[in-house]
C-alpha cells in the first residue's frame, strides 16, 4: 500500500493510499473514520483526489461525522 497524501483539514484527518488500482481515502476524526475506495481508472490524475476534500462531499463528510458521533453518544448513555 502506497501512501500517497496525508493532512488535515479542519480538525479532520484524511489519509489517501493506492492499493489494488484502488485509492483509499480515509477521513478520521476522534474515534471515528469513513473510507471510500475509488478505482484508479475513475480518476484520470492523483490532482483530482482534491475534489474529495472540498464542497459538498467534504460538507457531507463532516455532516455524517456529526451524525456518527451523536449515534455513539447516544449509545454510550444507553450502556
Amino acid at each position: 500500500m502506497r501512501v500517497v497524501n496525508e493532512f488535515v483539514r479542519e480538525e479532520i484527518r484524511v489519509s489517501i493510499f493506492s492499493w489494488n488500482n484502488k485509492y483509499i481515502v480515509k477521513f478520521e476524526l476522534g474515534p471515528m473514520e469513513q473510507t471510500f475506495k475509488l478505482n484508479e481508472t475513475d480518476i484520470l490524475e492523483e490532482q483530482d483526489l482534491e475534489n474529495f476534500f472540498a464542497g459538498d462531499f467534504f460538507e457531507k463528510v463532516k455532516v455524517r461525522f456529526e451524525e456518527m458521533g451523536k449515534s455513539l453518544r447516544d449509545q454510550l448513555e444507553n450502556l
